[in-house]
C-alpha cells in the first residue's frame, strides 16, 4: 500500500471516529442536521471538502459506521469457518455478540434508522449489505442440512432474510427501549428463535 492510500484511509477512519464521538454526545433526541460537517473535519483534522471526498453527505458516512460494527461482529463469530466448534454454538455466539456490543452504541444505530429514512441510497446500500449476510446465512443453513445437523424445510435464503429482518428490528427496539425493558431475557428469546428456525429445535 502506498504512502497516500495510507494517510487516505486515516484521514477516513479519523471521520468516522469524529462521526462516533458526535453522536454519542450528541444524546437520544439529535439528529444528523445537528451534526456539523465542519465541526467534524475539524474534529478529525482535515478540511471539510475531505469529508465529501469520502462520503457523499453524512448519512452516507453513518453507513459506513454501522457497515464497520456489523462486520466486527460477524467476523468475531466466524460463521464461515471450519473450525471443531459446532456451528450451532457460532450462530448463538454471533447473535449475542452483536446485541451485546450494539448495547453500548445503540447511538449509532439511532442515526442509521434516520438515514435510512432520508437517504435512498443509503437504504440501498443497508439493503445490499444484509443480502451479503442473507447468502453467507443460507450457506450456514444449506451445510447444516448436507450434515445432517439440520432437518429439510423452507428454503434456506428465505430463513435467512427473514432471522436478518428479526435481527434488525431487534435492534430497533433496543434504541427505544425503556430503561426497565429485560434486554438479556429478550436476546435470548431471539437465540431461541435463530436456533429453531435453524435446527427445529432449541439448543
Amino acid at each position: 500500500m502506498t504512502r497516500a492510500a495510507t494517510r487516505g484511509d486515516d484521514r477516513r477512519a479519523a471521520l468516522l471516529e469524529a462521526l462516533d464521538h458526535h453522536l454519542r454526545d450528541a444524546g437520544p433526541g439529535a439528529s444528523l442536521d445537528a451534526i456539523n460537517v465542519a465541526d467534524l473535519s475539524r474534529h478529525a483534522g482535515v478540511t471539510r471538502s475531505a469529508f465529501y471526498f469520502y462520503f457523499d453527505n453524512k448519512a452516507a458516512a453513518v453507513a459506513a459506521l454501522m457497515e464497520e460494527m456489523y462486520d466486527d461482529a460477524w467476523d468475531a463469530a466466524e460463521l464461515d469457518g471450519d473450525d471443531d466448534e459446532g456451528m450451532q454454538l457460532r450462530v448463538t455466539s454471533a447473535i449475542r455478540a452483536i446485541f451485546r456490543g450494539w448495547s453500548h452504541r445503540t447511538y449509532i444505530y439511532r442515526a442509521m434508522l434516520e438515514a435510512r429514512a432520508s437517504s435512498p441510497a443509503v437504504r440501498e446500500q443497508w439493503d445490499s449489505f444484509q443480502e451479503s449476510f442473507v447468502v453467507v446465512l443460507a450457506a450456514v443453513i444449506e451445510g447444516e442440512r448436507t450434515a445432517g445437523v439440520a432437518p429439510e424445510g423452507a428454503d434456506p435464503t428465505a430463513i435467512a432474510t427473514a432471522l436478518l429482518d428479526l435481527n434488525d428490528r431487534t435492534l430497533e427496539r433496543l434504541v427505544h427501549a425503556p430503561a426497565d425493558f429485560d434486554w438479556d431475557k429478550h436476546v435470548e428469546a431471539v437465540v431461541h428463535i435463530w436456533l429453531s428456525s435453524i435446527y427445529g429445535r432449541a439448543a
